[in-house]
């Protein structure tokens, strides 16, 4: 019996092996990123990857090929917006002023607005609720909405309104080149969503997974999406053909070398995005407390997390290294975000006994402002603009605001 159960052990492991290795000759192919982990001569191996290669040539793609960059290197726009963190040390005084905002009621949902993520180009938002529903805004027509001497009567700025889910919605996230939009909720599906077509309300695609699913982020490449759920392995999905080749908060850096995950045990982890190993763990990243967020910089070099240990840590990719720490701002009901503007000067969070957007430099780590988030109760997600200097937040309250800079 003993050794029956060791031999069906040891076959687990391998098949584990397996998938995960063609899993990362798949993302290794898709992407032109050359492998960095050495396969076992496993003739098995072998052939199931040359057969998957075969027959995603031959099959008949739902979504048009895309022109990938190499996913080795930074493109250009990410690298040279890259804020040196370790450069300067915590030192009031030289902390840079953030720019007073004005904001704006924009829409409410019927429930708790849950989530929120701007197109890549910045000309669109979309967010997600617990009434199960989605809403597309453009950012133009938001602008235009809070111009005090609009002419042309109201402006309605959600363009697109989708309802397809069964339970609240958990996440979302933009196609890097094309108009779709993909959500995660708790009814265990991922949906496509195209908003180029006008009156589409329900997803074209589907893909059902068997957990949670509590974050989703595509693949630079568009051609892959990892899934963070309720199992304690992320689930790395191939678009085109839903194939799942595989830890509920996941993100991938700007060129998919790498993914960062977030979890309940207060660990913040590091994964090579074409292995699917793990190369780094910060134990103890937010003590025992939830680990609710983790972004990467522009750069890569640095992660950004945020914890219901009331605290937002600025983490070194390369060695594991706390660099900074943002604190004043107590977050340890919701899982609150914590966000860069898009310069990568400045970090936002949120305060949640006095209901405020808290502001620090992200140099000094020197907290600079403190502003009323005039929603009823605190916002449960903040999402900043990639492009210009505009933010929204999400609130317990159903509503959404748009704040931008005062010119």
């Amino acid at each position: 019996m003993d050794s029956n159960f060791e031999q069906t052990f040891q076959e687990g492991k391998v098949f584990r092996r397996v998938n995960s290795l063609i899993a990362a000759r798949a993302v290794a192919s898709a992407t032109m990123t050359p492998m960095n982990v050495e396969a076992p001569p496993n003739r098995l191996l072998e052939l199931v990857a040359k057969g998957l290669a075969v027959e995603k040539d031959e099959s008949i793609k739902s979504f048009p090929s895309l022109t990938l960059f190499n996913t080795g290197s930074i493109p250009a726009s990410h690298a040279a917006a890259a804020v040196g963190f370790s450069a300067v040390q915590d030192s009031k005084g030289m902390s840079k002023s953030f720019a007073k905002h004005e904001t704006r009621h924009v829409s409410e949902h019927k429930n708790v607005a849950r989530c929120a993520r701007f197109s890549p180009d910045g000309k669109f938002v979309a967010t997600g609720s617990a009434d199960m529903s989605i809403k597309l805004f453009e950012i133009s027509k938001i602008k235009q909405m809070m111009v005090a001497d609009a002419r042309d009567g109201p402006v309605r700025p959600v363009i697109r309104t989708f309802y397809d889910h069964l339970q609240p919605i958990n996440d979302l996230d933009f196609h890097p080149q094309n108009p779709v939009l993909i959500s995660g909720a708790k009814d265990h599906t991922i949906k496509f969503f195209d908003y180029s077509k006008t009156t589409a309300k329900r997803a074209f695609k589907v893909i059902q997974d068997t957990h949670n699913v509590r974050s989703v982020s595509f693949h630079p490449s568009g051609e892959f999406l990892l899934a963070g759920t309720d199992h304690p392995i992320a689930h790395l999905y191939d678009i085109n053909t839903f194939q799942c080749y595989l830890s509920e908060n996941v993100r991938y850096s700007c060129t998919g070398g790498m993914y960062v995950t977030a979890s309940k045990d207060g660990i913040i982890r590091i994964w090579d995005g074409v292995s699917a190993q793990c190369v780094r763990s910060m134990v103890d990243a937010h003590g025992e407390a939830e680990a609710t967020g983790a972004n990467f910089t522009k750069d890569q070099r640095y992660i950004l997390s945020c914890g219901k240990d009331s605290t937002v840590k600025l983490w070194e990719v390369g060695t594991g290294r706390l660099v900074k720490q943002y604190l004043g701002a107590t977050h340890t009901q919701l899982r609150g975000q914590a966000v860069f503007n898009d310069t990568e000067e400045f970090v936002l969070s949120v305060d949640e006994p006095s209901n405020e957007i808290v502001v620090w430099d992200a140099l000094t780590a020197e907290m600079i402002a403190r502003w009323p988030s005039n929603h009823i109760g605190p916002p449960r997600w903040l999402e900043h603009s990639p492009i210009e200097a505009a933010f929204v937040s999400c609130g317990t309250d159903k509503s959404i605001r748009f704040w931008k800079e005062l010119l």
